[in-house]
């Protein structure tokens, strides 16, 4: 399987992508905009035909493609639902997609499927849970995939792992490489007291295959403050601040811009991107790594 640190070397040196939303095909089509890879979330194609998969080949004709997945559900204690698992596969084999990446998450139970990303304890038994789930993911798929941090807003008692640790014994386990997204290490870090740089300084380089930047909502409840992972706005100071930080840790990495709802004219997207590359190349012309090991 394709390691994290090979795939930051297919993109271009500095790999800075968006979120691929059915309102702004044409105009991708049309202006080939400078971008090295688009992610889509795998749900939205799941089906054979029609219009969506019509625009993703041509698209594909001329860019790099990352699938996303958000319903697999990969903390479910029954395993993985086969049709979902057949049906991402199918996606896979027809799109060969530069990166593959899930949650660390669960989204079904009994056969019913929730519309959210749920948190999990993170313990020794659902780490086993975790471990299965993914190695029946890539050995289905065949493909290395990435995992991703999730936001959290309350904490479980019977959580022992932290989760910077849960996920590098993860990635150890099994293979997998880290999809490690920025703002969800910040949002989480705000509502429950973590220490972020100490997090992000924490995830061994070697793990990380992309990079995630988005906008949250900052909420006010009984007097006190809740960031919400909501997706819906341009990335916030702190967050970038985070990611330069990162990068002059790690180096590049393939850079994903998610803005998922309140969706912008597509020049705010390309902006967005614009700052991920130009941190990139900051860093990297700043000589700071070489200096700072």
């Amino acid at each position: 399987m394709t390691r994290p640190d090979q795939m930051t070397m297919l993109g271009g040196q500095y790999p800075v992508g968006v979120g691929l939303k059915a309102q702004h095909y044409d105009e991708v089509l049309d202006s080939r905009p400078a971008l090295d890879f688009f992610e889509v979330h795998a749900e939205n194609y799941m089906m054979e035909g029609g219009a969506h998969h019509r625009y993703l080949e041509a698209i594909c004709d001329h860019y790099r493609l990352s699938i996303h997945g958000v319903g697999m559900s990969l903390g479910s204690a029954t395993g993985l639902d086969a049709d979902h698992l057949k049906r991402f596969k199918e996606l896979v084999e027809r799109y060969r997609p530069w990166l593959v990446s899930e949650h660390l998450a669960w989204s079904r139970s009994g056969g019913a499927y929730l519309n959210d990303l749920l948190p999990l304890p993170l313990t020794q038994e659902s780490f086993q849970v975790v471990c299965d789930n993914v190695s029946r993911m890539q050995d289905v798929i065949g493909r290395q995939i990435l995992i991703e941090n999730p936001s959290s807003y309350l904490a479980f008692e019977a959580s022992d792992i932290p989760e910077v640790e849960f996920l590098g014994r993860l990635a150890c386990q099994t293979d997998c490489g880290l999809l490690l997204d920025v703002n969800n290490v910040y949002v989480s870090g705000c509502n429950m007291g973590w220490d972020v740089g100490a997090y992000l300084d924490s995830v061994p380089a070697s793990l990380i295959g992309e990079i995630h930047l988005a906008g949250h909502q900052l909420k006010k409840a009984n007097g006190h403050e809740i960031r919400i992972d909501d997706h819906g706005s341009a990335v916030p100071v702190e967050v970038w601040q985070l990611y330069r930080q990162l990068i002059e840790r790690v180096g590049a990495r393939p850079t994903l811009i998610e803005w998922d709802n309140n969706i912008p004219d597509f020049s705010a997207l390309l902006n967005e991107a614009s700052s991920g590359r130009n941190i990139m190349q900051a860093v990297e012309k700043s000589g700071w790594r070489k200096r700072h090991g």
